[in-house]
């Protein structure tokens, strides 16, 4: 998705989310665990709309990619790409509808719709759609983890009881840990009154999660990267388990965008640990442009690190 296309959306929906594409609906919404005939007529109908979605969103993108190379600045062609779509999303909006007019009960639809409503800005209305789908069919793990991420916004203690009973459900799926550890790890006081656990627990709880998710998923870079971060938060720091995170999502990153960044990161644990040859070797390894800022940043901060230990001696490297 283009640069244009995301502001383009971001401005029409007012959220930091992108408008929904139907392949990002199939996995939010978990509608590939259960499997449906795919000669049911209903369900081949069903199929057209996701269709009609993806259709609308290849040509979205080819508008945000014509007017980004055509009309950059061009305050009255982004206002006119604003407006188209708009009425393109709207259609899309109209299928689900009309679908679920026909079929009021079918869950798949109802999950599909949620999310697409949740992405468009309208969190009331999509939460209307997921608990009708949790209330059809109670046994369906993604409609208790899409409430689940709902909740982090004002009620985080039910956020924690839906996504633990999607886990119930289901815990073979991998986003579902992790959304769990994601809103553990952010909401830590909540999560230490819901467990009645101590701060350092939380913390445990946290990171337990995200590895049983990496368990489930070790090629998810992602979701390998978000349990790295997590080290740069937790007090006291445990900046050996981070490095050897870093180092897991280094194996895994999938192009060199990717991996230079792990790098900047690894600098940045091995300057924490003092480890200044290290650091400068992983910063050696950064050399696309994007990252010359931070590159140049942590460069300095390696400078006065070691100008710190030749005026004051050596500190003891943290753990």
């Amino acid at each position: 998705m283009s640069d244009l296309l995301a502001g383009v959306l971001a401005a029409l929906i007012s959220t930091n989310a992108p408008a929904a594409t139907s392949n990002l609906l199939r996995q939010e919404t978990g509608l590939s665990i259960e499997i449906p005939n795919p000669n049911d007529p209903v369900e081949k109908e069903f199929r057209n709309v996701l269709a009609q979605d993806d259709a609308a969103v290849e040509e979205v993108e080819k508008w945000a990619d014509t007017a980004n190379a055509a009309a950059a600045g061009d305050t009255h062609a982004q206002i006119t790409l604003r407006l188209r779509v708009r009425q393109r999303l709207e259609e899309v909006k109209k299928d689900y509808q009309d679908f679920l007019q026909l079929h009021p009960d079918y869950v798949r639809a109802l999950l599909a719709y949620g999310s697409f409503l949740n992405q468009s800005g309208d969190a009331d209305a999509a939460r209307v759609q997921w608990e009708k789908a949790r209330q059809l069919a109670p046994n369906n793990p993604a409609a208790w983890d899409n409430l689940g991420t709902l909740y982090e916004e004002g009620d985080v203690k039910k956020s924690f009881e839906y996504f633990s009973k999607a886990i119930e459900l289901d815990p073979s799926q991998a986003v579902y840990y992790h959304n769990l550890a994601a809103a553990v790890y952010l909401f830590r006081q909540e999560a230490a009154d819901y467990w009645k656990i101590s701060d350092q627990q939380v913390y445990d709880k946290s990171l337990g999660l995200y590895q049983k998710a990496l368990k489930l998923a070790p090629a998810d870079f992602v979701l390998a990267t978000d349990y790295a971060e997590c080290f740069y938060g937790i007090n006291p720091p445990r900046w050996q388990d981070g490095l050897a995170a870093w180092k897991e999502c280094l194996k895994i990153a999938r192009d060199d965008v990717e991996r230079q960044g792990v790098y900047i990161h690894l600098a940045r644990i091995h300057l924490l640990l003092s480890n200044f040859d290290d650091a400068r070797r992983d910063l050696d390894a950064v050399t696309n442009a994007i990252y010359f800022k931070l590159k140049s940043r942590i460069s300095r901060n390696i400078d006065d690190a070691i100008q710190s230990v030749l005026t004051n001696g050596p500190p003891q490297p943290l753990r």
